[in-house]
């Protein structure tokens, strides 16, 4: 099968469990109880207005997905989202804080440092309809600022290379 197959397989493999556990969970029904019973730990839990919170759950840097399910101060699931579109993308501006990206799209799939130009870079990996593998970049400045974004083919999609022959 090979290494890129058996990613492939795991990738499958995870998000049809996401997509079944997503199922089973239903809005202003379920609990934190239940939300924590399908996905585990959340990678962080925010703090919102009102004493609601809500819990990130990661699928990066393998996945294509993360997961903002949030619980309301009764304790039931008022909200599950998942946060890498287009459309939450659109609302990273220049000068946006680096927190505020971060609590929008969840933890990074990479981070990296460019010392030399005081800043770094952000990537998100998201999947363009149907099945294309894209990565989103924020840079941030050294207050921590965004800068600029950009969209662009995942460089490791192993199909990237297919039919340029």
């Amino acid at each position: 099968m090979g290494l890129v197959g058996g990613l492939l397989a795991g990738l499958a493999a995870l998000v049809g469990c996401d997509s079944r556990r997503i199922a089973e969970l239903e809005e202003g029904v379920a609990t934190e109880a239940d939300v924590r019973a399908r996905f585990g730990q959340p990678e962080k839990v925010w703090d919102e207005p009102g004493g609601a919170h809500t819990l990130e759950y990661n699928r990066n840097p393998a996945g294509h997905r993360n997961y903002m399910v949030t619980i309301g101060p009764d304790g039931r699931m008022s909200a599950l989202r998942q946060v890498l579109t287009p459309e939450t993308f659109a609302r990273v501006q220049p000068g946006l804080p680096l927190e505020q990206v971060r609590r929008m799209l969840g933890k990074p799939a990479r981070q990296l440092q460019l010392p030399l130009k005081r800043e770094q870079a952000w990537d998100w990996r998201w999947l363009e309809p149907p099945n294309t593998s894209m990565v989103f970049t924020v840079w941030f400045d050294a207050d921590q600022r965004v800068v600029r974004t950009a969209t662009g083919r995942d460089p490791d999609d192993p199909d990237l290379g297919k039919g340029s022959k």
